[in-house]
């Protein structure tokens, strides 16, 4: 399937501490409940798993009646067992809970976005992902912006503002009547116009991350290509000397000397498509979203 026709991922404020994110990120079951007003179930209630046995026991030792009385004794310690067992998972579940109610202004869900805007936000994630995942990156060759920290950055305010989008939509949605009055539609046309300008200018900023990234995707191009280059160029001495030992020497030197332009050829190459991805990247940093 086509990664571009899958929903989107997640989003977390890159600003918050690693624990608290991963523990987000790795907890979508509750930043939905957080989302949709639940709160845990009552928690079991130790004192009566202890005085509700305690109370069959009195009575039972009062008729004096011995296998119930072990009886209850069983029961009053299965109930402790089973308490104690599942009472760390239940604090670590409620800790999960309010994390997600604390920290509800620094995650975006995916359904809480419309369609479009889903669309626009998984676009913006790819380009991401592919300018990260580049050789070109990793060696640290495009960092003009600090991919790490600004590319994070920009996929999550661009996710905020598709969630406040979508939300105003549905809204503009459910105001503004299908079957307009005659002579109305002029009143309700400049909400429609700055939802439609929001809309443009997410769309060309996105479109700016997906330039970013085709620019990064040539430079990895050619990134491997000039390194099988530098492969062959440390072999130049045996392939000169074969030219030597079996063509004539005008006709040796002009293939020496294409060698030597074939390798300046690719290096230019390869430094163009550096120079042309660090472009794309300048001009994220010309028109900041946050």
């Amino acid at each position: 399937m086509d990664p571009r026709a899958l929903p989107p991922q997640l989003v977390v404020d890159p600003a918050l501490p690693p624990d608290i994110s991963f523990q987000l990120r790795t907890s979508p079951h509750f930043l939905r409940m957080a989302r949709a007003g639940r709160l845990m179930d009552p928690p079991y209630n130790l004192a009566l798993l202890l005085v509700l046995p305690g109370l069959l026991l009195m009575i039972l030792a009062i008729t004096n009646r011995g296998v119930a009385v072990v009886a209850a004794l069983g029961m009053g310690m299965i109930g402790l067992m089973r308490w104690l067992a599942v009472e760390p998972t239940r604090r670590a579940t409620k800790r999960r809970l309010r994390l997600a109610y604390e920290y509800a202004a620094h995650y975006v869900l995916p359904e809480e976005l419309d369609y479009p805007c889903q669309m626009l936000l998984r676009r913006a994630q790819n380009a991401v992902d592919v300018i990260l995942n580049s050789q070109v990156n990793r060696a640290g060759l495009i960092d003009t912006i600090d991919n790490r920290v600004t590319l994070p950055e920009e996929v999550w305010q661009i996710a905020q503002r598709l969630a406040k989008l979508s939300s105003m939509h549905a809204e503009h949605r459910r105001l503004i009547p299908r079957d307009l009055p005659s002579g109305m539609e002029d009143a309700f046309k400049p909400y429609t116009t700055a939802l439609d300008a929001a809309w443009t200018s997410l769309s060309r900023r996105v479109r700016h991350l997906e330039k970013y990234a085709k620019q990064v995707v040539k430079a990895d191009k050619v990134f491997h290509a000039h390194h099988r280059l530098e492969a062959l160029a440390a072999r130049t001495p045996d392939y000169q000397q074969l030219l030597a030992e079996t063509v004539h020497d005008d006709l040796a030197r002009t293939h020496v000397r294409e060698l030597a332009d074939q390798a300046a050829h690719v290096r230019k190459l390869f430094e163009e498509s550096i120079y042309q991805a660090r472009q794309s990247a300048g001009e994220l940093l010309r028109t900041p979203l946050s």
